[in-house]
C-alpha cells in the first residue's frame, strides 16, 4: 500500500512542474497544459487527504475542480484560436490583438 506521503510528494512535484512550465514557456497551448497539470496535482492531494480521512469530500471537490477545468479549457482554447487566426506565430503577449 502506498502511503499518503508519496501522494503528497507526487502532487507537489506535479504542481512545481506546472509552475515552472507556466513561467518559462510563452506558447499559450503549453501554458494551458501547465495550468491543467497544476489542477491535476491539486486533485491528487485532495484525493489523498480524502482517502486518509476516510471521507468522500475529497472526491467531490475533485469533481468540481474538473468541471471548472473543462470550462477553463473551452474558453481558453477559444481565445487561443482567435489570436492564432490573426497572428499565426502569436505568443501569450499577443492577446492584446483581440481588442479590435
Amino acid at each position: 500500500m502506498i502511503s499518503q506521503n508519496w501522494h503528497l510528494v507526487l502532487g507537489a512535484l506535479l504542481f512545481m512542474i506546472g509552475v515552472v512550465g507556466l513561467m518559462v514557456r510563452r506558447n499559450p497551448l503549453v501554458m494551458f497544459m501547465c495550468v491543467e497539470l497544476m489542477l491535476n496535482a491539486v486533485n491528487v492531494t485532495l484525493v489523498a487527504f480524502g482517502n486518509e480521512l476516510d471521507d468522500i469530500g475529497g472526491q467531490t471537490a475533485v469533481f468540481f475542480v474538473l468541471v471548472v477545468a473543462a470550462a477553463e479549457v473551452v474558453v481558453g482554447l477559444a481565445i487561443v484560436v482567435a489570436v492564432k487566426r490573426r497572428l499565426p506565430d502569436a505568443t501569450a503577449d499577443d492577446v492584446s490583438v483581440l481588442r479590435g
